[in-house]
């Protein structure tokens, strides 16, 4: 994800890229969704249909307010604490992270369907110890490694690719939705029935409860067009709910029908991981099989350039808040952060390692990373309501759907735990080293303060490399604590500025603030604004603060030249909440935070 971009993604691009991982969803959520709530997987589908239309509101209203790239974490960033908002970022990192190695190992299951030998089992020896792998945990590997290459070579190319695929794929499942029909015509719905007579483990309400906690994975997908939205063209983003949710709406529960109407339960059980090649060889035969392996091959290859796209924009938007190291934003000659695409790789290729691959270890890890993002995202839009009321925004979710679709992906989370408690314990193992890692950036100063103290007690007078390490310390915190923030104040009075200063305080590495008021010519500022900033200095020595009186217009121009003159990003400068006749976007502002 490159900001030098110039070029916008129109509506079929960018449907395209996020489109294509929750388009081919349907590949391995029929699958799925049967396994837990067998002859009513169908109607499961259609209840998370339902969710992702109240979700369609939630996403419009809040990327509406705030059209900036990192959905969850953008959308708290704004509205709560930065250790809260680095939580969802957190999560929506391990949801990529998890979609890509589940989207590129079905992806090649579906191949080994052409290929069988593709399963077969090789040893590696590396002279102390063997692993024992799959040629389909290889090739997923390479598929991974491909598109790591793509995605480095930029977002408009990446696009090109993506549209190409999702139009064929949309082509595939409505070539085999018209086979699978024209099928049951000539043969009837026997199997149908013979399905709906089997007894149902636990009663149908537990089938359907599990059943949708499972197809909940069919809507992975949809919170990645909101992690790229500043590359898309003005009022494109809404639209691509709208296209992604008629997919999900249409193409999953359909493939479960179809399935149920053509296949006994249990062949599909033993064709799990590709259900829909097997249902096209038995509605159409071996050439309708081998075209649906082949567009499974490409769509869900598709969804992992997806990830790699999202995770750009995330990893990017987050570095720049001095959540992640400085390192990840060194750029190549088409603007693109190569270092985030190669470590994104090394990260996908241990998780399919720990896993060995197996699908169902693999989506319970994506789930429920997936659905607290989602569930962080509807705690933003109810945050976005209270605290940022003013704030213009093109579409508004009601309260009683925003809660509705809350509790039902909370519900889905305790589901999926419920169903496999051991995937969870996977989740954790990526979880936990990830969110101590960014807890520990956030608060890297007082750490590195305390190693500093605990060397100089315990190495004192000891040796110079002692002395040269605590000289080494000693700059660390200088650089971080260096970075000066600014704050533009319309004439704000104490209360509101302590805000600001107890905001700064509590999530930011600084001991350097701006307080800027930009004011009319011929204008001169309140003196009860000069008196009040001289009480927040004395309250607050620890940073110093300097305030600034300027003649001028605030707006987008003003910011880029303060930006540039003063060497500061401009997301590491803040605003209160503008009201409707603000004139301009927020998106304008080049990434001005909003903190009051």
């Amino acid at each position: 994800m490159s900001n030098h971009s110039t070029k916008k993604l129109n509506e079929l691009s960018s449907t395209a890229i996020c489109g294509n991982d929750i388009s081919s969803s349907c590949l391995y959520v029929s699958a799925l969704a049967i396994l837990y709530a067998g002859q009513y997987a169908w109607i499961s589908l259609l209840m998370v249909a339902f969710v992702l239309f109240l979700f369609r509101k939630i996403y419009g209203e809040v990327v509406g307010a705030l059209p900036l790239n990192g959905g969850a974490y953008n959308a708290l960033l704004n509205t709560t604490s930065k250790s809260t908002a680095s939580l969802a970022a957190t999560l929506t990192m391990l949801s990529y992270m998890a979609t890509a190695v589940i989207s590129a190992s079905e992806a090649i299951h579906y191949f080994a369907h052409i290929v069988p030998k593709l399963n077969t089992i090789i040893e590696i020896n590396f002279g102390i110890f063997q692993i024992e792998l799959t040629y389909v945990i290889l090739l997923t590997i390479v598929l991974l490694s491909l598109f790591m290459f793509l995605a480095i070579i930029g977002i408009g190319e990446s696009a090109a690719v993506a549209t190409g695929i999702f139009i064929f794929h949309l082509t595939s499942l409505v070539l085999l939705s018209g086979v699978c029909i024209f099928y049951l015509f000539m043969n009837g719905m026997d199997v149908f029935y013979q399905n709906n007579a089997l007894p149902v483990k636990g009663g149908i309400l537990t089938a359907l409860y599990f059943g949708f906690a499972a197809a909940m994975l069919g809507i992975s997908g949809f919170e990645s067009s909101a992690n790229f939205v500043e590359e898309q063209e003005k009022g494109v983003f809404p639209k691509t709910l709208r296209n992604m949710w008629i997919v999900v709406s249409v193409f999953n529960p359909l493939m479960a029908f179809l399935a149920l109407s053509i296949i006994p339960v249990g062949n599909i059980d033993q064709h799990q991981e590709s259900l829909l090649s097997y249902l096209g060889e038995v509605a159409g035969g071996h050439w309708l099989s081998a075209i649906i392996s082949i567009d499974a091959l490409l769509v869900l290859s598709g969804a992992v350039l997806t990830s790699y796209v999202g995770v750009g924009g995330l990893i990017e938007r987050i570095t720049l808040d001095r959540v992640m190291p400085n390192y990840f934003l060194k750029k190549n000659k088409r603007g693109s952060s190569y270092r985030i695409a190669i470590a994104f790789f090394l990260l996908c290729t241990s998780i399919l390692l720990i896993t060995k691959g197996k699908v169902a270890a693999l989506a319970g890890v994506y789930t429920i990373a997936f659905l607290s993002v989602m569930a962080l995202f509807g705690m933003g839009n109810i945050l976005l309501k209270v605290k940022r009321q003013k704030l213009p925004r093109p579409i508004k979710s009601g309260w009683l759907s925003l809660v509705i679709a809350i509790l039902a992906v909370l519900m889905a989370v305790i589901g999926n735990i419920e169903l496999n408690p051991e995937y969870f314990a996977v989740f954790l193992k990526y979880f936990i080293p990830s969110i101590l890692f960014v807890m520990f950036m956030l608060n890297r100063t007082t750490i590195l303060k305390i190693i500093f103290n605990i060397v100089e007690y315990v190495f004192d007078k000891i040796s110079s490399g002692t002395h040269h390490i605590n000289k080494k310390i000693l700059r660390m915190i200088a650089d971080v604590s260096s970075q000066e923030f600014v704050f533009f104040t319309k004439g704000d009075d104490v209360a509101t500025l302590n805000k600001v200063m107890h905001y700064i305080k509590k999530n930011e590495q600084t001991k350097r603030l701006k307080i800027v008021t930009v004011l009319p010519e011929g204008e001169h500022v309140n003196p009860k604004l000069l008196t009040d900033v001289e009480v927040l200095d004395r309250a607050y020595p620890e940073i110093k603060i300097n305030f600034i009186e300027m003649e001028g217009k605030f707006g987008p121009e003003l910011i880029n030249e303060l930006s540039e003159k003063w060497k500061i990003p401009s997301n590491f400068m803040f605003i209160g909440s503008p009201g409707d006749r603000f004139p301009y976007r927020i998106e304008e502002l080049g990434g001005v935070r909003l903190i009051i």
